[in-house]
């Protein structure tokens, strides 16, 4: 099995990233194909709801294949989805939707309202997670009774994701997967994926909750890219526009080697327009984050550093230093090493204190989260709204913000100011303008040498960018 780095950001200040197993035509151990009638019992009344809403969808399918995990995850078995349908849907020619594989999951939600997996909710709220997940792929031809079933795994690992974070997915949100979907060797240029609702399948309200569907959407890099500057909505709508690359129903065909803006380069236009227009609606993203108050001179350099260094500075903290902090005397750890439990208290039961950054502050990005700098400058803060890079393991996180922020922190008298392991920096429309001029370079990550550090001297700020795999 692959290893794919997961990153998942979300429109709706969801933001995470982790390491799960990706696709492979191997399907994962403890799964297999399960051809028996599908028959919910009487006592899994979200199953059961599930199975109305296909059957609505396909009334001359009782019995589809399926995918069911050997152990149930309430048993103990590693996969969280307890099965994943596979429909035969025929297409629509005269609409453009070819032939093609519909898979549906089983599992995110509450199945059996007993609570051996979800916490049971009413009627009026999400059902477990709130959400199930579809694919749909294109037929090829050979495959009249037998789907492939690395949809499932992909499907699968999505939902260890989700069971694991806690995250949920919406739609318009990104997933970041960098290898082929299918886990194929050949040059596979879908490799990344969107979220958007299910037409076929609406949402639907049972005794357990409520339930959406959401259709995972294979992407391309430059169509991912998009989605990221711009939002994730607007581009499902392009692909739908276009047969080729998804069309009306967004059918992922794996053979694709043209993107969404080589087919239809005159849409580069509307996407200048729409960005220029509304903006970034990405609010945040998970990144591999840290950050360190200090002073930031021209021996500054990357802000990953060992313990020994740690206590070699604050041990050279001079009387100066300290004079200049008057609300820093409670709290000179570096924050970023702060491990707050679940409640978002430290674990030694004080409550964060809000205090300016005297020295300055030195933040570390690695490149694929660094990269999106530009994006930030132009679609958030020149639209006056905030953007959150979040630690992939701890609470660690650094908002950037203007003064036209509500109920920010930092302000124009206090432009660095930290909440436990939380900072926040406030960039006025000078320093703006410097940081697009000086940053342009990460618009084009592929030729940057890292590790590469930025310094601001007159704001007391560095960035180091370092590179993803260290």
């Amino acid at each position: 099995m692959q290893k794919a780095q997961v990153h998942v950001s979300s429109v709706s200040n969801t933001c995470a990233s982790v390491n799960v197993t990706g696709a492979s035509n191997n399907y994962v151990p403890e799964s297999a194909i399960d051809g028996q009638q599908f028959m919910p019992s009487s006592s899994a009344l979200g199953l059961e709801i599930l199975y109305e809403s296909c059957k609505q969808v396909y009334p001359h399918q009782p019995n589809p294949l399926q995918v069911t995990a050997f152990i149930k995850y309430w048993l103990g078995g590693p996969d969280p989805l307890d099965y994943i349908s596979m429909y035969d849907h025929p297409g629509i020619p005269e609409l453009h939707i070819p032939p093609h594989w519909h898979y549906i999951s089983f599992g995110l939600t509450d199945l059996h309202g007993d609570g051996r997996v979800h916490e049971p909710s009413g009627p009026e709220f999400p059902s477990g997670f709130g959400f199930e997940l579809t694919f749909r792929l294109a037929k090829k031809s050979g495959e009249a009774t037998s789907p492939p079933t690395w949809p499932a795994a992909l499907l699968q690992a999505l939902a260890k994701y989700v069971f694991h974070t806690g995250n949920s997915f919406f739609a318009g949100d990104h997933v970041s997967w960098h290898c082929p979907l299918d886990g194929s060797d050949f040059e596979c240029r879908l490799q990344h994926m969107l979220l958007a609702e299910d037409l076929l399948l609406p949402p639907v309200q049972g005794p357990l909750g409520t339930v959406k569907f959401l259709q995972v959407v294979a992407v391309t890099e430059e169509e991912l890219q998009v989605s990221q500057h711009w939002n994730g909505t607007s581009v499902l709508e392009l692909l739908r526009r276009v047969p080729s690359a998804g069309g009306p129903w967004l059918v992922a065909d794996m053979q694709r080697q043209l993107s969404l803006f080589e087919l239809q380069p005159s849409f580069r236009r509307e996407v200048e327009h729409g960005i220029d227009r509304d903006g970034c609606s990405l609010s945040g993203v998970s990144a591999r984050c840290h950050w360190e108050e200090r002073r930031v001179t021209s021996k500054t350099g990357s802000a990953w550093r060992s313990p020994e260094d740690e206590e070699e500075d604050d041990d050279s903290s001079s009387q100066e230093d300290e004079e200049d902090e008057p609300e820093a005397a409670a709290g000179k750890a570096t924050l970023g090493r702060h491990r707050p439990t679940p409640d978002g208290e430290p674990t030694n039961g004080e409550i964060w204190p809000i205090r300016r950054l005297y020295k300055g502050v030195h933040l570390t990005l690695n490149l694929e989260a660094a990269s999106l700098l530009p994006v930030v400058l132009r679609g958030r803060l020149r639209h006056d709204r905030h953007f959150t890079f979040k630690a992939v393991a701890g609470e660690t996180a650094v908002t950037l913000l203007t003064g036209r922020v509500g109920g920010a922190l930092a302000s124009p008298s206090a432009p660095l100011v930290a909440k436990g392991p939380w900072l926040q920096i406030l960039v006025d429309s000078e320093w703006l303008a410097k940081l697009e001029s000086d940053l342009a370079c990460l618009q084009q990550p592929d030729g940057l040498v890292v590790p590469k550090t930025f310094c601001w001297f007159d704001r007391q700020m560095a960035l180091t960018v370092v590179p993803d795999e260290l």
